[in-house]
């Protein structure tokens, strides 16, 4: 600390606390609109800590999908500066001094960041996978540990341990991520990562050259069909988990599934087209979605008003 610094005040911790909140919900706004809007349906309580969960994802995601010069050093300097801030307890980084307060607040496991980073790190070597079992172990720090991460967020209903919901957390990210993957296959290829099993696709008779050349026929077509399947079922895993939770938080998880979802029927109406065009849920089925789900999270919360009173 040099001669013109001194510490900040109760008030200004807070200050920034709050600001640096209020980027992280703006981060998922812009680039998260779906997510954005099904954590709307969140009491007001919860929703920054997933703001903050979701913009730290998405740094170190950009970090490896838009590269500076030398993108292994620039995520190893973040990810360093995250976990030594996360043991200091504050940073001046407003992504990272949110997750800094959302992980002491919510005790998550270090772990599940430290396996979330060496995820996005072989990101920047690996370029696929043999099978869906190696797929699935890079989805473990990719996927599966964002749910973990958000559960202890959303809470578990009465009687529920974490430990019981865990799996269905597990599953449900492992299932947006799935979704993602086959939306984003051309974006993918063309950043030279190809996140379909390599198996899969030779028993289709698919090759990443296909996907680079964006050559869409009934072999792509059948593959594609055949991933929306594998998608559906984890989909499936994870629905046990939504009663689990606690009641203010179901309905964010519901409209989050049915929006990431619906992007699977998206992809089907679309005759499974998805390397020459970025298959979306439109505008009105998101707010119809919001509109449903908003009605049924005011009554869960009129009734936890009336049983306090």
């Amino acid at each position: 600390m040099t001669a013109t610094e001194r510490p900040l005040t109760t008030a200004e911790r807070q200050e920034r606390l709050d600001a640096a909140y209020r980027y992280c919900a703006a981060v998922n706004a812009e680039h998260g609109k779906s997510y954005h809007l099904a954590t709307r349906l969140l009491t007001a309580d919860r929703r920054p800590a997933v703001h903050a969960l979701y913009a730290a994802a998405r740094t170190a995601d950009d970090l490896v999908d838009h590269p500076g010069a030398d993108p292994e050093r620039d995520l190893a300097d973040w990810s360093r500066a995250l976990l030594d801030e996360l043991e200091a307890g504050w940073s001046d980084d407003p992504v990272r001094l949110a997750t800094v307060h959302t992980y002491r607040r919510y005790r998550i496991p270090v772990e599940h960041l430290v396996d979330f980073l060496a995820a996005m790190t072989s990101d920047l070597t690996v370029t696929g996978y043999a099978d869906i079992a190696a797929l699935d172990r890079y989805m473990w720090g990719s996927a599966s540990v964002i749910g973990l991460q958000v559960l202890p967020v959303l809470g578990t209903a009465p009687g529920v341990t974490r430990e019981e919901a865990a799996p269905h957390a597990i599953a449900l990210g492992e299932a947006f991520q799935l979704t993602n993957f086959l939306r984003d296959v051309a974006e993918d290829a063309d950043r030279g990562r190809v996140y379909l099993p390599a198996d899969v696709m030779a028993a289709h008779g698919v090759t990443r050259e296909q996907l680079e050349a964006k050559r869409y026929d009934a072999r792509f077509r059948a593959l594609m069909q055949e991933m929306v399947e594998i998608v559906r079922r984890r989909y499936d895993d994870a629905a046990p988990g939504t009663p689990m939770l606690a009641p203010e938080s179901r309905d964010c998880v519901r409209a989050a599934t049915a929006l990431y979802g619906g992007i699977l029927t998206e992809i089907e109406r679309a005759d499974h087209r998805v390397l020459d065009r970025r298959v979306t849920v439109s505008k009105p089925r998101r707010l119809g979605i919001f509109a449903r789900r908003l009605a049924s999270a005011q009554a869960v919360r009129l009734r936890s008003r009336t049983r306090r009173a």
